[in-house]
């Protein structure tokens, strides 16, 4: 296998130099040379991440094959240092948060001090005034029955504000409008050394806590442990399948290779932090929408290491329709471009803060999202070229053949091989690909919003709910399944009456076919839920 990906990875530079070289000297028309420079750089931008994917899965598989490579440290830990388990909940409902801090309760670490904070604006309407009592209420008395500590602020900065708010009064900094309910019969007799961070909806498995702490305590200068993100509500669910398969290609092996370069950030729960690191860097980054990967900067630009544990250690609930996923991956890719522009920022200020394979891994991180680009541009090439024959160089498939074609069939097995050798199969994966080819407006307008340092507010995923959206909402996806499916229908016409090139009208049609069949399962998402029969 590693020979492989040696040979994939000689091929995408290959193609990478002859798609440049071609460029340079085919003999385009001006508005040719536009369009074909944005189909340039979307190429490169799939190169570049097809690239650092292969060097992750190189990374790990010439780990493993090493013969002093280290595995996971989960070792019998002989003291046990106190831990803060907190959730953070932005009016979550009661059934989700009971769940979550069942979980905590029977968390099997000795020395644990259970937190929910409740980060709930009771400050504005929302709804009635007695339902927002109720609601309260129903966070006290939860908390009492189960034994967990209750801190509540005046709401300022979201997650990030709240955490920070706890670490502040952990710390001793008492601040008007904390305040703390104690629960838990326990009694705090030292500082937490750790903290650990969920989700209102991840249940974490009762040894979640033990494993984590074992690395952490033999790694001083590790400033988090990460683990997995596992959707349990995808058996009847269509989103909820396709965004948990989504992210597992994720937590496979790019998180594995990312860790291996010490260059792993944080994704924000079911992950360990060591308090005296999050200190050291002034708590979580509030400027970001995605706190957590930006957080994550700051650890490394002080000097603080990361890691990865690919274990599930916990299990949530993933998004349950197109409205709640776009709305997640919004947050996502907003954020996300946000600290790219502050990534670019510091690497010209101070090139060496960080190594240069740390600062690859945060450039292809910060770059993912524009991939709603990239797909848009990929989809209206082939179209453009089958209605008004630009760009020309599409009309010479031979050289497309010659380059693309290995690239291609060498690139689709390395990567459908690797996730088969982790129980993935091919419909497992085509599904999370799809989901993501069908986001593409949604990125296209965050990552744009992002660049332009457009900030955006957190907001959570709704839970519980299923809905379609109108088809109204839907309708760059639409426009763009119906314009494909056209071009198609153009293509053969041209075939039957003009005949040539043939070669090239076929390729294109191809191209324009296979965008229609994915862009055609918006329709299939957009009704997510799915009974036992199917």
């Amino acid at each position: 296998m590693a020979a492989l990906l040696l040979l994939t990875i000689l091929i995408v530079f290959a193609y990478l130099i002859a798609r440049t070289i071609l460029f340079i000297i085919a003999p385009y028309l001006w508005y040719e040379k536009i369009l074909a420079f944005a189909l340039l750089l979307a190429e490169l931008f799939i190169l570049m991440h097809s690239l650092g994917y292969f060097i992750n899965i190189f990374h790990v598989i010439t780990h493993k094959k090493a013969p002093k490579a280290e595995q996971p440290m989960v070792i019998e830990l002989k003291s046990y240092p106190p831990v803060a388990i907190i959730v953070s909940s932005y009016k979550e409902p009661i059934h989700v948060v009971e769940d979550t801090l069942t979980c905590f309760y029977n968390l099997t670490y000795p020395n644990k001090h259970l937190y929910f904070l409740d980060d709930t604006r009771y400050d504005v309407n929302w709804d009635t005034q007695e339902k927002m009592h109720a609601y309260r209420q129903s966070v006290d008395d939860l908390c009492k029955r189960i034994g967990i500590n209750l801190f509540r602020r005046k709401w300022r900065g979201a997650k990030a504000g709240m955490i920070n708010d706890f670490l502040n009064f952990i710390q001793g900094n008492q601040q008007d409008g904390f305040t703390i309910s104690r629960f838990q019969q326990s009694n705090i007799e030292e500082k937490e050394k750790y903290i650990i961070v969920f989700d209102a909806d991840m249940n974490a498995f009762p040894d979640f806590v033990e494993p984590l702490v074992a690395i952490m305590e033999a790694k001083p200068k590790l400033a988090f442990v990460q683990t997995p993100q596992y959707y349990s509500n995808f058996e009847f669910n269509r989103v909820a399948r396709a965004s948990g398969l989504q992210q597992a290609i994720f937590y496979e092996y790019i998180c594995e290779g990312k860790s291996l370069q010490d260059a792993m950030f944080c994704c924000g729960t079911n992950v360990i932090f060591r308090r005296e690191a999050l200190m050291d860097v002034g708590g979580f980054d509030e400027s970001s929408v995605t706190e957590d990967f930006a957080t994550s900067l700051k650890f490394h630009a002080n000097g603080w290491s990361s890691s990865y544990l690919n274990k599930v250690c916990a299990f949530g609930m993933g998004p349950e329709d197109l409205g709640g996923y776009f709305k997640q991956q919004f947050r996502w890719a907003l954020g996300t471009v946000g600290l790219f522009r502050k990534i670019v920022q510091e690497f010209f200020k101070n090139p060496r803060m960080l190594t240069l394979p740390k600062w690859w891994e945060y450039v292809l991180s910060g770059t993912h999202y524009f991939v709603g680009w990239v797909f848009c541009i990929m989809v209206y090439c082939p179209v453009l070229f089958l209605f008004f024959n630009t760009p020309s160089y599409f009309a010479k498939p031979e050289l497309y053949f010659l380059f693309f074609i290995p690239y291609i069939i060498l690139s689709l097995s390395v990567f459908f091989s690797t996730l088969y050798q982790r129980t993935y199969n091919f419909k497992n994966i085509i599904q999370g690909i799809l989901l993501n080819g069908i986001s593409f407006p949604v990125y296209m307008k965050a990552s744009a919003l992002g660049i332009l340092g457009v900030k955006g507010s957190f907001g959570i995923t709704p839970k519980g709910q299923s809905n379609a959206l109108p088809l109204l909402r839907l309708w760059p996806q639409l426009l763009s399944a119906i314009l494909c499916f056209s071009a198609v229908i153009w293509g053969i016409c041209r075939i039957y009456y003009e005949r040539e090139p043939i070669l090239a009208i076929l390729v294109n049609s191809f191209w324009c076919l296979y965008h229609f069949a994915i862009l055609s399962t918006v329709m299939y998402f957009n009704h997510p839920q799915e009974n036992e029969e199917e």
